[in-house]
């Protein structure tokens, strides 16, 4: 199947600072795609380039293997960075001024959009006495407006408490399903996106240096044996000492992940009781996208 959006090997660069380095994104029709990279990997000047805000030094940018010319950028509603509203008029005001400058007919637009979002009980609060997640829920309503085949969104959760982030979280998963929208995500929110996305990028320094399934990341993601105890340090000694483990990190204080050892955890943890420590927690658990994104970055870093 063509993808929905496709770049090839995109650059984008400021005198002699490469932001961008030969990007080749495949975005397929259906995604949440999650582009992930830490504050200046790059991600947002993707998203310009690909909105056409910006021009890439070189490399293309395609829409179902053609050329995305700016007739195309109709099918596409977009956010970057924090939505701008009139802040003296309401909600439905300001999605009414989008749609007359849009040329949108349908009066009832601003109204099905509101109630798509959830903010039909705040159509008539003016837009700076919305708080910040109803002002980014207001800002996806405007970009669905003219019924876009996909929705950009650069850090959409950003700045928000936990319950906006869930309520947005959960909106963008209910729309794309609603709408059957391509949905490109930009975070550095890790956990977030593992909730959402099904396909994932992880860009590194302007390069995009992993591109995969959120099952293939899975499918990768190292199980490990998971010790929390009072003492750490003996009991990195006595696993070394007494059982013969070497394959383990010291994650943080008091606890410590085995990559090796699963199938004798009962003599694992008698070996620790009897020699003192403290075993408050035992678990067998699975790398979580964060521990993947840590492990592949550095790596990178290595190299």
């Amino acid at each position: 199947m063509i993808p929905i959006l496709q770049t090839r090997d995109l650059n984008k660069r400021y005198r002699n600072s490469a932001v961008v380095e030969n990007l080749n994104l495949t975005v397929r029709q259906g995604d949440i795609y999650g582009l992930l990279g830490q504050n200046g990997a790059g991600k947002t000047t993707t998203l310009r380039m690909i909105l056409g805000l910006i021009q890439p030094t070189s490399g293309s940018i395609e829409w179902l293997g053609n050329p995305l010319h700016r007739t195309l950028y109709s099918r596409i509603g977009s956010i970057i960075e924090t939505p701008g509203f009139y802040p003296h008029l309401t909600a439905a005001e300001n999605l009414e001024i989008h749609r007359r400058m849009s040329g949108i007919p349908e009066r009832e637009s601003v109204m099905e959009h509101l109630k798509l979002v959830g903010l039909q009980q705040a159509a008539h609060k003016k837009a700076k006495q919305l708080s910040l997640g109803m002002r980014q829920r207001l800002g996806i309503a405007r970009s669905l407006m003219h019924r876009p085949d996909m929705l950009i969104l650069d850090e959409p959760i950003n700045g928000l408490d936990p319950l906006g982030i869930k309520d947005t979280r959960e909106l963008i998963v209910d729309l794309q399903k609603k709408r059957e929208l391509t949905v490109l995500i930009s975070s550095h929110i890790l956990g977030e996106i593992e909730l959402m996305a099904n396909r994932i990028g992880i860009m590194h320094k302007g390069r995009l240096i992993e591109q995969l399934d959120y099952e293939e990341i899975q499918g990768k993601n190292r199980h490990y044996l998971e010790l929390k105890v009072d003492d750490d340090q003996q009991t990195a000694v006595l696993l070394e000492q007494q059982l013969g483990i070497h394959k383990f990190q010291v994650w943080e204080k008091g606890v410590l992940r085995l990559y090796e050892g699963f199938d004798n955890s009962g003599e694992i943890n008698r070996q620790l009781v009897v020699h003192g420590i403290e075993v408050k927690e035992l678990a067998i658990r699975a790398d979580s996208l964060e521990d993947f994104f840590i492990h592949v970055t550095s790596q990178k870093e290595l190299n």
